[in-house]
């Protein structure tokens, strides 16, 4: 995988996402075709796109930024990498987070917080996401790593 330095350098076009985000998977490069969840301290639709076949991709989620209530947790996350998916950003918190850092997925958030998401089932599937100034297309492709997230849109 290209660096993202590199990708911006070579395609200054491409979208940066400038959250404040925090690597807490084992995974600390990763990239994939987006697929995208937006709920507000609700899991239940992000838990139900996770029990698809990843096939590589990575899932990006509109928590609204909330840090009050985390989205997934160390269960949800082994289930995703079981199921194939290469990540998840998460622009909303976490729990579990020394059990996370075990498991074989990419996996950025905002922060981490012990208690758990409502279970009401609020929430869109394969709809854009904006957050952190870039905007996340349903088929477009993302790359992560230590230095941050870069985005294309589906011409990528």
């Amino acid at each position: 995988m290209p660096s993202t330095c590199d990708l911006l350098d070579e395609r200054p076009e491409l979208g940066c996402c400038l959250a404040p985000l925090r690597s807490f998977g084992a995974r600390r490069e990763f990239s994939g075709t987006i697929a995208t969840v937006s709920c507000f301290e609700d899991n239940v639709v992000m838990r139900e796109v996770l029990a698809e076949p990843g096939d590589g991709r990575v899932l990006v989620v509109d928590g609204g930024g909330s840090i009050a209530i985390a989205l997934l947790g160390d269960a949800m996350a082994a289930r995703a990498a079981e199921a194939g998916w290469a990540g998840l950003i998460v622009n909303g918190a976490v729990r579990d987070v020394e059990a996370l850092a075990k498991i074989d997925l990419g996996l950025l958030a905002l922060a981490s917080v012990p208690r758990r998401s409502r279970k009401d089932g609020v929430g869109a599937k394969g709809v854009p996401v904006s957050f952190g100034g870039a905007t996340f297309q349903p088929g477009g492709t993302v790359w992560c790593d230590a230095d941050g997230v870069v985005v294309a849109g589906r011409q990528a």
